[in-house]
């Protein structure tokens, strides 16, 4: 097995061509636009078959536009604006800290792109740096290549034909990491996507939360094919989809093997589609009724000597008829029923699937795939069954990651006819001040900050800030003289036990407040949950929230008093005046009264 892994993250700065800021609506888009997006040829007069398979679809593409950060750029009414500088040198230094090869000049091409995900039909992406190596514990992995590159729009729904997208996503910088098939498995795929993802963070200049990291893998096996599992969003399931691309791809040989065997090289069906929505006029099947009652057919296509293999497994919850459906979904059906299905799950009685089999023309050696759809649609799906079904080898795809850790087919690897000059950026020398100014932006890297950060706190308390979205809110603390542990426990632990109990604290800035008294020695430690609580509710200031709730530290006389007044009582005191004391302090206190 070969794999290789592209890491894309989002870059914590305005967007890449025009000057809005890289977050996401919560508003609702302020207007909408229409596209339909066609393919081009490429300088060389080549058609890129990835794109030419999406214009197929003939999809209209609706985009939602937000009034906060989106402008003509993102809506392909004006030129891109220049390369934000900030991005650059964030890649640049990473290029550095990897020991890539950086190129002399930054050239953007447009990479045709025509699935509605950026309103131009391509994206705009610069190579930044070839080569480099990342030490692993299987090994040092290569690194190919290191790209500055728009991030597409955000998709919001698909239906009938038609997709929708909002453009507040479209335009935000992404890095894309490709490495080279160094990795030697599963477990050694999330290790090296786990390293380069703390190399990301490290530099404090990354997105952080859900959906602003991603990764595609590249799998191959012996006699199998480079495909891409596209859109893997979890760390922890990398494995597994590693090693059930690789057992697909296993399986799938085995299942060509059988049809060479049975129809020898080069089979070419001769099958076409017949209507069978006769054989349904008093169906039980709801599925096919009410397809059928709003102007659909039922038609099906033979499929020669494929009896079994149909149902054949590829991965859990994935069958060789999963590979043919999801080339017929191109054509806009749901999916096709093929003959290795248990009827009963489509209330499908005995005596219809015998008279499929029947007027289908089929023998007990051969399979069938039915579709329900207007007559025109499933002959094209049926064109793209039969043309998958054709392939006696692993064919090279991009594949969409599921979220059980299969994939479904989305379309071919794209080549190199995608890929043209953009005339409208100007090319960026790169220069030795430009790159020492990138070193400084990237920061120090990630096994220098690992090792200032364990210097700090121990290695456990460390490595959970490192990966906290709140590690620059982190060292921001630090700067401003807060307790390093105090810190720490305060940002992944005081906060998140708010959280689950519904208190949510949007401004950061009051745990610099909180922290700062307590480095006065006004509160204690154990005060600070609280005070942090009664600000979400009211909003007051910190001084203010301490004065009303009597939260302030105890002085040396007043725990002289308490400890007087209730004889030395340890969990009298304590449970009384918690809030307000050190519990250290207070032995001290105690001992020294002889009680």
């Amino acid at each position: 097995m070969k794999c290789g892994i592209e890491i894309h993250q989002r870059l914590a700065t305005e967007k890449l061509f025009c000057r809005c800021p890289s977050i996401l609506s919560d508003s609702e888009p302020f207007k909408e636009i229409k596209r339909r997006l066609f393919v081009v040829e490429s300088e060389t007069g080549e058609i890129d078959r990835s794109a030419k398979e999406q214009q197929e679809k003939k999809q209209e593409f609706t985009y939602q536009i937000f009034n906060e950060n989106c402008c003509l750029v993102e809506t392909d009414e004006e030129p891109p604006h220049e390369m934000n500088k900030d991005a650059l040198l964030i890649v640049l230094g990473i290029a550095q800290q990897m020991n890539s090869n950086i190129v002399e000049e930054v050239h953007t091409m447009r990479k045709l792109v025509i699935d509605g995900s950026n309103t131009s039909g391509f994206q705009r992406t610069s190579l930044i740096a070839l080569g480099g190596k990342l030490e692993t514990s299987e090994g040092d992995v290569g690194m190919l290549t290191l790209v500055l590159e728009e991030e597409s729009a955000g998709i919001v729904s698909e239906n009938n034909g038609s997709r929708t997208y909002r453009l507040d996503r479209l335009g935000i910088p992404l890095i894309e990491i490709a490495t080279a098939p160094d990795i030697k498995n599963g477990k050694h795929a999330k290790e090296v996507a786990e390293k380069i993802g703390m190399m990301l963070r490290a530099t404090g200049k990354v997105a952080r939360g859900i959906g602003t990291i991603r990764q595609d893998l590249n799998v191959s096996i012996e006699n199998g094919a480079r495909v891409e599992v596209k859109g893997v969003q979890e760390l922890k399931s990398i494995p597994l989809y590693v090693e059930n691309e690789a057992k697909r791809q296993e399986n799938l040989l085995v299942i060509i093997k059988e049809l060479k065997s049975r129809l020898g090289e080069g089979w070419k069906s001769k099958a076409k589609p017949i209507e069978l929505t006769i054989i349904f006029s008093s169906t039980k099947s709801k599925f096919i009724s009410n397809l059928v009652k709003k102007g659909a057919g039922v038609f099906g296509i033979k499929l020669e000597k494929h009896s079994s293999l149909l149902g054949s497994e590829l991965n859990p919850n994935r069958r060789y008829g999963s590979e043919l459906s999801d080339y017929a979904k191109l054509a806009g059906v749901k999916g096709i029923i093929h003959s290795d299905e248990d009827m009963e799950k489509y209330s499908i009685l005995e005596s219809e699937w015998k008279e499929i089999q029947d007027s289908l023309n089929c023998s007990k050696e051969d399979g069938f795939a039915m579709v329900v759809a207007e007559k025109q649609t499933a002959v094209r799906a049926f064109e793209h069954v039969l043309r998958r079904a054709e392939m006696f080898f692993v064919p090279e795809e991009t594949r969409k990651a599921n979220p059980d850790g299969t994939s479904s087919y989305m379309r071919p690897l794209p080549g190199r006819a995608r890929m043209y000059p953009e005339t409208d950026i100007p090319l960026i020398k790169i220069t030795k001040p430009l790159l020492s100014e990138a070193r400084k932006t990237a920061g120090e890297g990630a096994e220098k900050k690992m090792k200032r950060l364990s210097s700090l706190l121990n290695e456990d308390l460390a490595k959970k800030i490192f990966r906290s979205p709140l590690l620059p809110v982190f060292e921001q603390l630090i700067k401003k003289g807060a307790e390093p542990k105090l810190a720490v426990t305060t940002l992944t632990e005081t906060l998140v036990s708010l959280r689950r109990e519904g208190f949510e604290l949007k401004d950061l800035s009051f745990i610099e407040k909180v922290l700062s008294i307590y480095n006065e020695k006004k509160i204690t430690k154990a005060a600070i949950p609280e005070i942090i609580k009664y600000h979400i509710q009211s909003k007051e200031t910190a001084e203010a929230i301490i004065k009303k709730h009597n939260l302030g530290l105890l002085s040396s006389e007043e725990m002289d008093r308490i400890i007087k007044e209730c004889k030395g009582d340890i969990k009298r005191i304590m449970s009384k005046y918690r809030l307000r004391l050190d519990p250290k302090e207070l032995m001290k206190k105690i001992k020294g009264s002889g009680r």
